[in-house]
């Protein structure tokens, strides 16, 4: 097997559980801070709320200073850090004796993030060209589909074992992915990548400021309309649903579908931005997503709801690995741990931003006007995209005639 072969495989099925640890105790989470001492009603939703948003809010700050580290020191330690403190950290969790414990861990589990911006830079960095789209697309299904499936897959196990067993669980399959990085991952890391400067001033040194602005508010826009819903799904499901004693399953199938569906189409759509640019693939997926949440306020049914959450899904698949492939087409090998990660921290606070928004809007204005917005939301940001890197990019590919196009093509000799 390639070593880059083998470096995905393990990467993956990292960022997969790191992406079960940050999202599978939503479900469980009021639940389990009712076990912890808390019974007032306003209270359990306002600690469930801090707990579950302060993650998000702590790894977007953290993300970019471990970018820098990865740069420095190599992305391989960075995995290795990230992936054992944080199965110390959600292994912990277990033993809180009280919430404000628990909140305080959720903090440090923030801080010590960094695997999937280090796991994209190296994958980034180790894949030769012929094959980097198709590398990112599928590593960005581990993410996703961990985020999705994290709050099914908490409930269920919260379900039938217990508490405890969800926090153990995940900090066992964290330290197993600890271990097969030792053992199995394979970094050539030259003593030019070790030319790191302060995070200022490698952003003022980015080649292409204006196309990676871009791609960070794209990324953000992704995240945000992924979770716009999370919020009022159960809600939602209920209204759609008459006299179901399921709802809470067909809310979590509802919700998960567009992971599924990510999972399928991420690495195909991915190798298909190998073939005729990512950018394209890029347009092409935000327009189609922006359509595809029209219809979803005027469902009937939660099998409607889902069949449609399945469609976005596919297309938010080519989304993920088309913008990492730019990102690392124009971004020199130097500075690409640091740049991922400004974009995973994008990410992060879309997700927060996508929870917080689709609760105000549903609670001001009503459910289904959460799918207008993020409609909206992703049809400007696609008017964005086309104007300031789709005829950019495109007319680039047309005058080289070869894709993919490199860092000194879109942005010329900087040195």
């Amino acid at each position: 097997m390639p070593i880059w072969k083998r470096n995905l495989f393990v990467c993956w099925f990292g960022m997969f559980v790191a992406g079960i640890g940050m999202s599978q105790i939503a479900p469980i989470l009021p639940l389990y801070i009712q076990h912890l001492g808390v019974h007032n009603t306003s209270s359990i939703a306002q600690l469930s709320g801090i707990a579950f948003g302060v993650t998000y809010i702590i790894s977007a700050i953290f993300s970019p200073i471990w970018g820098h580290f990865a740069d420095k020191f190599g992305r391989k330690p960075m995995i290795l850090r990230a992936s054992l403190g944080m199965a110390l950290i959600i292994g912990c969790m277990g033993f809180a004796p009280n919430v404000y414990v628990l909140i305080g861990l959720r903090v440090l589990e923030g801080a010590i993030t960094g695997f999937s911006t280090a796991c994209t830079a190296l994958i980034a960095t180790q894949t030769d060209k012929e094959h980097a789209g198709y590398a990112l697309g599928t590593l960005s299904t581990g993410s996703i589909a961990g985020s999705l499936l994290g709050p099914i897959i908490g409930g269920f196990i919260e379900e039938n074992l217990g508490f405890q067993p969800v926090f153990f669980i995940t900090g066992a399959l964290l330290l197993i992915a600890f271990i097969l990085t030792a053992l199995f991952v394979k970094e050539s890391f030259t003593h030019q990548d070790k030319k790191a400067v302060s995070i200022k001033v490698q952003w003022k040194s980015v080649p292409e400021m204006s196309l990676t602005i871009t791609l960070l508010v794209t990324f953000f826009t992704l995240a945000l309309g992924l979770y716009s819903i999370e919020p009022i799904i159960t809600v939602y499901v209920t209204q759609l649903t008459k006299n179901s004693s399921h709802i809470a399953l067909l809310a979590g199938l509802a919700f998960s579908a567009s992971g599924l569906a990510n999972i399928i189409a991420a690495p195909r759509l991915g190798k298909l931005s190998d073939k005729i640019g990512a950018h394209k693939v890029m347009l092409v997926a935000l327009v189609v997503a922006g359509i595809l949440y029209l219809p979803q306020a005027f469902v009937k049914n939660p099998w409607q709801l889902m069949g449609l959450r399945f469609l976005l899904g596919l297309t938010l698949g080519g989304l993920n690995p088309s913008i990492n492939t730019l990102v690392k087409k124009i971004t020199p090998d130097s500075l690409v741990g640091s740049v991922f990660g400004f974009t995973m921290s994008a990410g992060y606070l879309g997700v927060f931003g996508g929870a917080v928004i689709g609760g105000q809007v549903a609670a001001y204005l009503g459910i289904r006007y959460v799918f207008f917005v993020t409609s909206a939301l992703l049809l400007i940001n696609a008017g964005w995209v086309y104007f300031k890197v789709y005829k950019k990019l495109n007319v680039l590919q047309n005058l080289k005639s070869c894709s993919p196009f490199t860092a000194e093509e879109v942005g010329g000799n900087r040195k």
